[in-house]
């Protein structure tokens, strides 16, 4: 029986048919590194309806436009959260990359030429001749590293730190998403609110104008009094167009956080009387021991440091030996090539196999080995300091936003008894001067003065709203639970 040989044709197939036909797809992922990050750049803030249905899924814009839409749209379509969640990707890719180094490494090389050689003899022309050999050959090489004395552990332990931060920071971003839109919604709500108002304090002005140009032609008031009553009516009608401007302004910011243009068209929900529930708060020095378990950013800082941790052994071992199994196999063909001057070209072939450990021992590198260790804990120590500094900017913010939410639930009440009193006070004035015992300054004083505290009552709900919403955000739980 003949041995059959291994031409480059058949090394070639031989290889191709190794390959796993799905490692030729795009997105081939045998770590499964994907599964170590969100099918979304919303993450875990949005879910599908049901398990067929994507995510970030949107039909058209709900009438009303309720808040947690606009919030869903917004985590979905924001460009910072999309950034984030595509760094997440690329370190979860990273995980694959030191994962891979476990494996062996499988090169082939193939070539294939035609040759031309003439020799040619001055006094013996009997003697010329032209060969045309044709040389293909193939070969395999496969190395393994057995053993590195911990620098692919490390470089993993790395490469897992890395995405741990990422997967962090995207809850960040998302949280800072999040409070954008939803503060672009309480604007816009606050903006309609305003406007409102300023069409009711431009109704009440015109009323005190007509009240006061009735006196004077039938002769019982003055002309200074209806002057006085014109100019506030010009006053309210130019409030009113500010705060039909302002509304214009608000919904175009919300249009783009949600990923719309700024011209879209939108209805929102009314604004509930009732206040959403605060179960959540706790006495401060609680929010602060559970943002310092919970904040993302503070998650973030911790798994940089122990990323910036593992990058000192990996550059350390990569000083130490390392242990390779490593074997190559290669075959040429060599067709009519001449073995020697005056017989007939014939065929060669060529075989050869090799397969041993080698061992690599760094004896020196010019210091850089020591730099760079040095340069990786110098690296550890800022990422050290980086996560003191968030520890302390958390707190802070747990501090500031707790103390702001105390400070705007007294000053919704005292809005609220201050627009009822102003309401009041307008209505008794308005009755005072159409019975002819008030004068119009103290009617346009009191128009004024209810204008202002309606504007203070409108504002100081919205604010609360944002106060209540960045408190959750700074201790690092906010979700659509908030806002539903």
């Amino acid at each position: 029986m003949t041995e059959p040989r291994l031409t480059p044709h058949t090394l070639a197939l031989a290889l191709l048919l190794a390959i796993p036909p799905m490692a030729l797809a795009q997105g081939f992922d045998p770590f499964a590194t994907r599964d170590g990050i969100s099918a979304s750049p919303a993450k875990a803030m949005l879910q599908a309806a049901t398990d067929e249905e994507e995510p970030c899924h949107f039909d058209s814009l709900g009438t009303p436009l309720a808040l947690v839409e606009a919030v869903e749209r917004a985590l979905c379509h924001d460009p910072q959260s999309r950034q984030a969640w595509a760094n997440a990707k690329l370190q979860a890719a990273q995980i694959g990359v030191a994962k891979s180094a476990y494996l062996p490494a499988v090169a082939a090389t193939l070539d294939a030429s035609r040759q031309e050689a003439r020799t040619s003899y001055k006094d013996y022309s009997v003697l010329d001749s032209t060969v045309r050999p044709t040389i293909r050959s193939g070969g395999l090489k496969m190395s393994l590293v057995l053993a590195d004395f911990g620098q692919r552990s490390a470089n993993l332990d790395q490469a897992r730190s890395l995405l741990d931060a990422a997967n962090a920071a995207h809850d960040a971003t998302l949280q800072a998403a999040f409070v954008a839109a939803a503060q672009a919604y309480f604007d816009t709500q606050t903006a309609h609110a305003t406007l409102d108002a300023s069409r009711e304090a431009e109704r009440a002005a015109k009323e005190s104008f007509a009240a006061a140009e009735a006196k004077y032609r039938a002769g019982i008031g003055g002309l200074t009094d209806q002057l006085q009553a014109q100019t506030a009516y010009s006053k309210a009608a130019l409030d009113r167009v500010s705060a039909e401007g302002e509304l214009k302004n608000a919904q175009g910011t919300l249009a783009t956080a949600m990923g719309l243009t700024a011209n879209t068209p939108m209805v929102l929900a009314k604004r509930r009387d009732t206040l959403p529930d605060t179960d959540f708060v706790k006495p401060v020095d609680e929010l602060i021991d559970e943002a310092r378990q919970n904040h993302p950013a503070l998650i973030a800082a911790a798994a940089q440091l122990r990323a910036a941790q593992a990058k000192i052994e990996a550059v350390t071992a990569e000083g130490r030996p390392t242990i390779s199994l490593a074997s190559e196999y290669n075959h040429s063909e060599q067709l009519h090539q001449p073995p020697s001057l005056g017989l007939t070209p014939t065929g060669i072939n060529a075989r050869n196999a090799s397969i041993g450990v080698q061992v690599n021992i760094p004896l020196f590198e010019g210091f850089g080995r020591s730099y760079r260790v040095q340069a990786a804990r110098d690296q550890a120590e800022v990422k050290q300091a980086e996560l003191d500094g968030a520890a302390q900017q958390v707190i802070l913010e747990v501090w500031k936003s707790y103390q702001t939410l105390r400070t705007e639930d007294e000053s919704i009440k005292a809005a609220e008894e201050l627009a009822k009193s102003a309401r009041t006070s307008f209505k008794v004035a308005q009755g005072r001067y159409k019975a002819g015992v008030g004068n119009i300054l103290e009617t346009l004083n009191a128009q004024s003065a209810q204008a202002n505290a309606e504007q203070q009552r409108i504002k100081s709900i919205s604010r609360w709203h944002t106060a209540r919403l960045k408190l959750a955000a700074s201790i690092g739980k906010l979700g659509l639970w908030a806002i539903q």
